[in-house]
C-alpha cells in the first residue's frame, strides 16, 4: 500500500507514503486515483486534503517510470488530477519538507495550499531534460507571475515556504500541524476557488509584450542542440499557458513533455542521474563503519589548500591550515574572508553563519597543532619527493587513528603511502579547482586502503556535499588519465594545423563550457609542463610547443598569455582572444618536428578525435579495473572536466552514437595517424558484440533499473 485515508468530522486526510521522498510513481497513482474518485462520490465527504508521509509532501514522479512505455491502462498523476477537475469536492494540499515536480503540481491542481514553514517547493524536471508534464507550466504561472513562473521552472529554484507564500503559490504557512490547519481551511466553510481549479487567467502578463518576453527567453537558453532542447519546449509550454485556453494549453504541455521524454538528451541526462545513484555501491563499503570525524587538518594554504579548507568549514568541520608563508597565510585569509561576505551579499549565508564558518579554519605555522586531527589532506606541491617527505612528517605527529589523504592529481598513492607507517590508513582525495565550487572529488584507492579509510572518505565527500567517485591507483586515476589523450589529440590537431580557436570552438558548439586549449590556459600551461616532466606522454604532442611556451612564461589566464592572450581591461579578463603568434609557433615547430600540415580538417573529425580518445581511454581503465563502472566515468567528466550532461558523458556518448561505429573510427585514425590509436580490448569486444557499454561485463545496466525518485537537484 503506498496511499492511505482516515476521514476526520467530512474530511477526508490521503496520505501518501511511498519512501523515501513519496514519489508519484505509477503504481502509487493505480492506488491514488480510486481514493480521489471515491472521495467524489461519498456524500459524506465535503473536502479532501492530501499530505505525504514521514515529513515529506513528495519529491515527484518515480525516474524509472520514464524508462518505458507505459501499459495502455497505467495510470499517472495526470489522471489523478484530470479526476480533481472533474470533482465537485473542495481540495487542499498540506506540505511538509519537499514539493516537487510532480508534487508541486498536485498541490497547484488543489485550491488551497497550506505548508509548513520548512517546506521548500520546486519543478526540477529541467535538470532532466524534461518539463513539469501534469499541468505545472500551465498552473504555475495562474499562481504566481507569469515570468517569475518560467524562470523558476528553467532554473530548477526551490521555493522557502515564506517566498511561496509572498509569490501566491502558497495560501498560509504555519510552523507545525499543516494537516490541521489544511483541515480547518476547507472544514470552515471555504468555497470552492474556480480561478483557481480551472485556471482561468495567468497573471501578470501583458499579451501585447508576450511575444518580446518570449523571444527573450529562447536567447537566454542554450541552442536545442547544445543542451537547450527542454529549455525551449519549456517556454513554448508557458507561452501556450498565456495564448490558449487552459484546456489546449494542457493538451500542447503534454506532447511537448512527452516529445521530451523521448528525446537522446533527456535519456542521457537520466543516464547521469542513475550513474550518480551507484558510485557509492563499492563491494564492502556498505559493511565498513567510517570514522568519526571531529577535527581536520590541510597541509597547504595556496588556492587548492585554501579551497579544501573551506570544504570542511562548509561541512562543519573545524579545520587548521599548515602553512610556513606569512604572505601565502594572509593571501588564504583575504580569500577566505572575500568569499565568505560574498556568500552574506548574495543572501546565501547569513552573517552570523559566515563569520562561524570563517572563525573555525585556523592557520598555523607548526605540524604538531594537528597532531589531534582524525584526518589530514596534504595540498601541497605536485611533486612525489615534496609529498613524502609531508606525509612522512604527518605520520609521525598525526595520531595513529588518523586518516592521511593525498589531493595529488596524478601521482601513485602506493608510492605516497610508502613514507608511512599506517599505508591502511591513507588514500588519495582528488579534489578539483577551485575545491569549494566544484562537486566533484576522486577518491583513490591504494593497495593496502583499508575499507575503514574509503568509508570515511566517502562519508567526509558527503558531508561536504561532493559528489564522490572511487579510482584505482594510476597515474592520473581516472579524470586526468582520460584528459592525458584528449589533450594529446587537441595538441595534435594544431600541430597539424588547426588553430587552437578552430579546436576550441568546434568542442564548445559540441557542449564542452570551454575548448582544451582554454582549459589548458586556465589549469596553468607551468602546471602541465612540470607534469610533462614527470610523465612526458601527459598530453604532450609530437613538438616542442610546451617547452616553448614554458620558456617564454606564457603560463596562461595567471599571467595573461598562454595559447591565448587575456585582456585584463576588458570585462573579467577571463575571455581568451586568439593569438596568432601562438599559431606561428604551432607552424614552426611543426616543421622542426617534420609533422605534415593538413587543410579541410572538418569539426566533425575534431570532435571525434578528441571524444573518442576519452572513450579508448576509458575502455582501458575499466579494463584496468581503475573504473568500476561507464557510468563513474561519465560522472568524473560531467561533473568535473565540463562534458556536455545532455550527452550523458564519454562512455554513454559512445553508446549513443554506436560503439561499433566508435570503434570503425578508431581503426580509421590507427591507420591515418599512428599506433598511439590503438584500440582497447573492451572497446573491440563490445564493438564486434554490436553491445553497449552501459550493458557490457564493466557495467550491468543496474543503474537503470533500481527505484531511485527525482527529489534531489540533478546538476
Amino acid at each position: 500500500m503506498f496511499v492511505r485515508s482516515e476521514d476526520r468530522d467530512g474530511v477526508r486526510v490521503i496520505t501518501i507514503d511511498n519512501p523515501p521522498v513519496n514519489a508519484l510513481s505509477f503504481a502509487l497513482c493505480g492506488e491514488l486515483l480510486p481514493l480521489v474518485e471515491s472521495a467524489g462520490r461519498d456524500a459524506s465527504v465535503k473536502a479532501v486534503v492530501f499530505t505525504g508521509a514521514n515529513g515529506i509532501f513528495s519529491g515527484g514522479a518515480d525516474v524509472n517510470d520514464f524508462n518505458s512505455e507505459p501499459a495502455p491502462d497505467t495510470r499517472t498523476i495526470r489522471d489523478v488530477i484530470a479526476a480533481i477537475d472533474r470533482s465537485e469536492k473542495i481540495f487542499a494540499a498540506a506540505i511538509e519538507g519537499n514539493a516537487l515536480g510532480g508534487g508541486l503540481e498536485l498541490a497547484l491542481a488543489c485550491d488551497y495550499r497550506v505548508a509548513r514553514a520548512n517546506a521548500r517547493l520546486g519543478f526540477p524536471e529541467i535538470q532532466l531534460g524534461l518539463l513539469p508534464g501534469a499541468g505545472g507550466t500551465q498552473r504555475l504561472p495562474r499562481a504566481m507571475d507569469v515570468q517569475s513562473a518560467l524562470q523558476m521552472m528553467l532554473k530548477a529554484t526551490r521555493l522557502a515556504a515564506a517566498e511561496a507564500l509572498e509569490k501566491g503559490v502558497l495560501d498560509r504557512v504555519v510552523e507545525d500541524d499543516a494537516v490541521g490547519a489544511a483541515v480547518s481551511i476547507v472544514r470552515d466553510g471555504a468555497k470552492r476557488r474556480l480561478s483557481e481549479r480551472k485556471a482561468i487567467l495567468p497573471k501578470g502578463v501583458d499579451r501585447l509584450a508576450l511575444p518580446f518576453v518570449v523571444s527573450q527567453a529562447h536567447k537566454m537558453v542554450p541552442p536545442e542542440e547544445s543542451g537547450g532542447f527542454a529549455a525551449h519546449k519549456l517556454i513554448d509550454a508557458v507561452e501556450a499557458a498565456v495564448t490558449l485556453p487552459f484546456k489546449y494549453g494542457l493538451a500542447r504541455e503534454f506532447r511537448l513533455f512527452d516529445e521530451l521524454v523521448r528525446s537522446k538528451p533527456s535519456i542521457a541526462l537520466r543516464h547521469v542521474f542513475f550513474a550518480e545513484r551507484e558510485l557509492n555501491k563499492i563491494p564492502g563499503l556498505s559493511e565498513a563503519r567510517p570514522a568519526d570525524i571531529a577535527r581536520a587538518g590541510v597541509v597547504g594554504g595556496g588556492t587548492m589548500g585554501t579551497g579544501i579548507a573551506i570544504c570542511f568549514a562548509d561541512a562543519g568541520i573545524p579545520v587548521t591550515v599548515v602553512e610556513p608563508i606569512d604572505e601565502q597565510v594572509e593571501r588564504a585569509k583575504q580569500t577566505i574572508f572575500g568569499m565568505y561576505a560574498h556568500q552574506v551579499q548574495r543572501g546565501r549565508l547569513t552573517q552570523e553563519e559566515a563569520w562561524k564558518r570563517g572563525q573555525s579554519i585556523a592557520f598555523t605555522a607548526d605540524y604538531n597543532d594537528i597532531a589531534d586531527c582524525d584526518l589530514v589532506v596534504e595540498a601541497v606541491f605536485e611533486s612525489m619527493d615534496v609529498k613524502k617527505e609531508v606525509f612522512t612528517k604527518l605520520d609521525g605527529i598525526v595520531k595513529a587513528s588518523g586518516v592521511l589523504c593525498s589531493n595529488t592529481s596524478t601521482l601513485d598513492i602506493d608510492a605516497i603511502a610508502s613514507a608511512t607507517k599506517r599505508a591502511e590508513r591513507v588514500c588519495g582525495t582528488h579534489f578539483f579547482a577551485p575545491a569549494n565550487i566544484m562537486k566533484l572529488l576522486e577518491i583513490v584507492r591504494g593497495t593496502a586502503t583499508s575499507m575503514q579509510t574509503l568509508a570515511t572518505a566517502f562519508a567526509v565527500g558527503r558531508r561536504m556535499r561532493k559528489i564522490s567517485v572511487l579510482s584505482g591507483n594510476a597515474f592520473g586515476f581516472i579524470g586526468n588519465r582520460m584528459l592525458l589523450d584528449y589533450a594529446r589529440e587537441a595538441v595534435f590537431l594544431a600541430e597539424e594545423g588547426v588553430a587552437p580557436y578552430r579546436v576550441d570552438a568546434a568542442m564548445k558548439r559540441f557542449g564542452f563550457p570551454m575548448g582544451p586549449f582554454a582549459m589548458f590556459d586556465l589549469s596553468g600551461i607551468d602546471v602541465a609542463w612540470h607534469i610533462a616532466k614527470a610523465r612526458p606522454d601527459f598530453g604532450s604532442g609530437r613538438t616542442k610547443i610546451l617547452d616553448r611556451l614554458y620558456e617564454m612564461k606564457r603560463f596562461g589566464q595567471k599571467n595573461g598569455v598562454g595559447y591565448y592572450r587575456y585582456d585584463r581591461s576588458v570585462g573579467s579578463g577571463r575571455e581568451p582572444i586568439r593569438d596568432e603568434s601562438v599559431e606561428a609557433l604551432f607552424a614552426e615547430e611543426a616543421r622542426r618536428a617534420g609533422v605534415a600540415q593538413r587543410s579541410g580538417v572538418t569539426d566533425e573529425e575534431i570532435v571525434q578525435r578528441c571524444v573518442y580518445a576519452l572513450v579508448n581511454a576509458g575502455a582501458l581503465l575499466l579494463e584496468d579495473g581503475i573504473a568500476l563502472r561507464p557510468g563513474d566515468e561519465d560522472i568524473v567528466y560531467v561533473y568535473g572536466y565540463g562534458f556536455p550532461p545532455h550527452h550523458g558523458g564519454p562512455m554513454w556518448y559512445a553508446d549513443e552514437v554506436g560503439v561499433e561505429n566508435v570503434y570503425a573510427a578508431i581503426l580509421r585514425f590507427k591507420e591515418e595517424f599512428g599506433p598511439h590509436w590503438q584500440p582497447a580490448r573492451l572497446l573491440e569486444e563490445i564493438a564486434e558484440a554490436h553491445g553497449k557499454f552501459a550493458s557490457s561485463r564493466h557495467g550491468d545496466g543496474s543503474e537503470q533499473s533500481r527505484t531511485t525518485e527525482v527529489n534531489v537537484a540533478h546538476a
